[in-house]
């Protein structure tokens, strides 16, 4: 009756390989997934480990020794989301589904309607909390804010200039903002209140030493720098005055001037805060060329709306707002195992820590034995599946060998049986 136990056993064993094998192929298309493979030994009669050879010795069949996940890497395929994220290396998604941490592969992310990130099932990706643009450090579920990006009232501006050194010497005249023939060059910027406003700021240039038409030999310029702001609650709802002077040797270069201050602060008629601020001059030249604008920055923004998200190799998400700006919203954690193959199986595209596999081990993309994210992509299953469909025939026919023994030892048993 052993040969009825040993095919038996080979059935069983066929079968498994066919149920593994049917779950990879099912799951070709499964994001994340992990194929496995089933893997056998033989089996004899127990014997004492150190006992004498047992020669002749007839083997009782085969037996499941373990199903084995392959966790290498599948093929990354773009999409157009930017919440999908695909782990480019070693390491899985942390996860708080219903309560439970699990970790995952599938990158497939969206917004619920709290605006947290969560994959299909609901569950919260986990982690490193952002608070005003910057980490906290504090791990936990990471959420995208709808809210507007409030704005920053504008400090400083900073100008690289060319005044033309051959441009008319007007020190005799007075200043008036109204009047061009009282300066030589002026431009102006757009700064922000404390509410948002724009207001827009112009300065002017005034050369009253060196230049054409100067009486007194020089060896550079002297240029007056003057501004005006509108929106203001001064008269006519313009403050303007003076900055300073810029001061230029007689190769053209800058030799002292500013950084310059607008004092007294700027009162705006929006109510916003009063404003001051510095202008700064560096890299500005005095050139036989053009009055131009080299470059010119400020800082500070007005309100902005969200318009986009990103998500950077090492797992940092961006908020894109219509001011131009960009803010961290919290950085997405990797988690690692010492035994990937030690970890239990939910379901869901999930996984369970346990005693086989270590600890997690938890950092940042692209840190210590960690992947790298891409975004705007998901990874693929990694099963073979022309492979897979290879070993399916070879399982079918193992299957079927194990049963024509069983028949064949019916047939057997049927002769001793009528003898």
């Amino acid at each position: 009756m052993g040969a009825f136990s040993t095919a038996l056993s080979g059935l069983q064993a066929a079968n498994t390989d066919l149920q593994v094998l049917g779950n990879n192929i099912s799951n070709a298309n499964t994001v994340g997934f992990k194929s496995s493979n089933a893997e056998f030994a033989d089996a004899y009669g127990a014997a004492l480990v150190g006992s004498a050879p047992t020669y002749g010795q007839v083997g009782i069949g085969t037996r499941v020794m373990t199903v084995a996940q392959q966790f290498t890497q599948g093929n990354i395929q773009t999409t157009n989301n930017p919440l999908d994220v695909a782990i480019n290396g070693n390491g899985f998604f942390q996860l708080n589904y219903n309560g439970d941490i699990v970790y995952s592969r599938n990158g497939q992310f969206q917004l619920n309607s709290g605006g947290v990130i969560v994959d299909g099932n609901g569950a919260e990706l986990l982690g490193i909390q952002a608070q005003n643009g910057k980490l906290t450090g504090a791990t936990g579920p990471l959420t995208v804010s709808q809210n507007a990006l409030p704005p920053q009232a504008s400090s400083g501006i900073t100008l690289a200039l060319n005044l033309n050194s051959t441009n008319q010497n007007l020190s005799g005249a007075a200043f008036n903002i109204n009047d061009p023939n009282t300066y030589n060059y002026s431009t102006s910027n757009t700064i922000y209140d404390s509410l948002g406003t724009p207001q827009l700021v112009t300065t002017y240039y005034q050369l009253v030493s060196g230049g054409t038409g100067s009486t007194t030999a020089t060896s550079g310029e002297t240029w007056n720098v003057y501004y005006s702001a509108t929106g203001t609650t001064g008269s006519g709802g313009i403050t303007s005055g003076s900055l300073g002077q810029l001061v230029f040797s007689s190769t053209g270069q800058l030799v002292s001037g500013g950084p310059f201050n607008v004092n007294p602060p700027l009162n705006w008629q929006d109510g916003a805060q009063s404003s001051t601020l510095n202008v700064s001059y560096s890299g500005s030249t005095n050139y036989n060329a053009p009055n131009a604008v080299v470059s010119a920055t400020t800082n500070g923004y007005g309100v902005g709306q969200l318009t986009g998200l990103s998500i950077d190799p090492g797992g940092n998400i961006y908020a894109r707002y219509s001011n131009g700006q960009s803010q961290v919203l919290g950085q997405i954690a990797l988690t690692r195992f010492a035994n990937n193959n030690g970890l239990q199986n939910l379901g869901n595209n999930y996984w369970a820590s346990s005693y086989s596999s270590g600890l997690p081990l938890s950092g940042a993309p692209g840190s210590t034995n960690l992947g790298v994210l891409q975004s705007g992509a998901v990874e693929q299953s990694n099963v073979n599946l022309s492979q897979d469909l290879v070993n399916l025939i070879v399982a079918q026919q193992a299957y079927q060998a194990n049963a024509q023994t069983i028949k064949t030892q019916n047939t057997v048993v049927q002769t001793l049986l009528s003898l």
